[in-house]
């Protein structure tokens, strides 16, 4: 069940019109490191931050996907999110020089043909993989999403439609996702609107970029279906994007029923907090985790300024996984603040730092020094930490050479971001 990770062999440059802008957009697909993800850089906006294809980073809008981090915002990402993920690739980067993605012929096969020129790579990490054991459910007006557990490995998926237009037919198509799958049986699947919509979607000013080539008008005459069950398709085809945001394979099996992007979203949150909780709930440890009495043979920290409580996981020298239990009893809310207790957000980065501490120093040649905390950077606090959170901090390594180590570093309460920072740390002797 188990996989390496996967990567772009070389950069392969896109370009064309959003399908709500219109506006024209140029963009390129690069390899990028194991554990990265796929992320998206906004060419346009000089020293904006990377935003990555997590479901922490959704913003809802209207008949699309869209990713927000800061300023820079990236929408109608769906497409080729789905395409990365029908074909296994698990890290990448996505240039763009603009906001929307562009629409291309309206599905992802021209993704599909744009990965498969770059070629995919193995890389030497191993894929991260979510195994549902129990099921998850969304209901949202009519719509459903309901993920169960599977006895097959990977994801199978069930979509279950019907439109309200008269003469248009809905159906259910099943398949069990594979690159062949998806390659064959969804990526050439068209976005598609009513008839009935037509003008509505027009006085709101979505659709600019919309033609009869690469958007399907359902109850036109004139409409010639790709595929047999074209819509059902690519209402599957944008689950497999929607999906993707989890982050890991997901082994399950989902059927939706009448569901969009906000359902969508809606089961890869509640994925993300049950997956959050079989991590730090002790039921998923991994080897490489350290307890706490693990944590303090290797770190100087002591009461009250030690804020790790378990490492949950060590990737090599690269990436750690960790978590702080925020209690009433800490020492810092007897002051921070009496009335309405918020741990600081400078411990928040400590806590960072610290995890950092224990994944740089795990190194033979680090044996007994110090990691001294040089210098921060790129710092965002986005949400409070309240007693009774726990925070779980990730960092990776992002350089390390000559004594000197750079760490991106991301803290989360129940999958919603609370802070990052791009961490500088000096080896030295105590």
């Amino acid at each position: 069940m188990t996989r390496r990770q996967r990567t772009l062999r070389t950069a392969v440059e896109f370009q064309g019109v959003g399908l709500h802008s219109g506006l024209s957009v140029k963009g390129r697909m690069l390899p990028a490191p194991p554990h990265r993800g796929v992320e998206f850089v906004r060419t346009d906006l000089p020293g904006s931050e990377p935003i990555p294809a997590r479901i922490a980073y959704h913003a809802s809008k209207e008949r699309r996907t869209r990713l927000v981090r800061g300023p820079a915002e990236v929408e109608t990402v769906e497409h080729l999110l789905a395409a990365a993920s029908g074909l296994g690739v698990d890290n990448m980067t996505v240039e763009l020089s603009g906001a929307e993605l562009p629409g291309l012929d309206g599905s992802a096969r021209d993704f599909v043909e744009l990965v498969l020129r770059a070629g995919v790579v193995e890389q030497p990490a191993e894929a991260r993989a979510l195994v549902l054991d129990q099921p998850v459910y969304v209901r949202q007006g009519g719509a459903t999403l309901v993920a169960l557990p599977s006895d097959r490995p990977g994801l199978t998926l069930q979509y279950v439609a019907s439109f309200d237009e008269p003469g248009v037919e809905g159906g259910t198509f099943q398949l069990e996702l594979s690159p062949e799958t998806f390659s064959k049986e969804l990526a050439p699947a068209r976005t598609f609107c009513l008839a009935s919509e037509v003008s509505l979607l027009q006085k709101a000013g979505l659709g600019k970029g919309a033609t009869r080539e690469n958007t399907l008008i359902l109850g036109d005459p004139q409409t010639r279906l790709r595929l047999p069950g074209e819509p059902v398709r690519h209402k599957m085809l944008d689950l497999v994007g929607d999906l993707s945001l989890l982050g890991v394979d997901l082994h399950a099996h989902v059927i939706a029923t009448k569901s969009g992007h906000a359902t969508n979203a809606e089961l890869v949150r509640r994925l993300a907090d049950l997956m959050q909780a079989l991590e730090t709930g002790g039921i998923i440890q991994r080897e490489s985790g350290l307890d706490v009495r693990e944590i303090l043979r290797m770190l100087p920290h002591r009461f009250p300024f030690l804020l790790l409580d378990r490492v949950l996981e060590i990737e090599g020298y690269k990436r750690a996984v960790a978590i702080k239990n925020v209690t009433i009893n800490e020492p810092f809310f007897q002051g921070h603040f009496p009335a309405a207790p918020i741990m600081p957000g400078v411990l928040q980065l400590e806590a960072m730092a610290q995890l950092a501490g224990v994944l740089l120093l795990r190194k033979l040649e680090n044996t007994g020094k110090l990691a001294v905390l040089w210098s921060i950077d790129k710092v965002k606090l986005r949400g409070a930490v309240v007693p009774g959170d726990q925070l779980r901090i990730e960092v990776t390594t992002t350089r390390d050479k000559d004594q000197v180590a750079q760490v991106q570093g991301i803290g989360t309460v129940a999958g919603k971001v609370v802070c990052e920072a791009q961490l500088m740390f000096t080896l030295v002797d105590p």
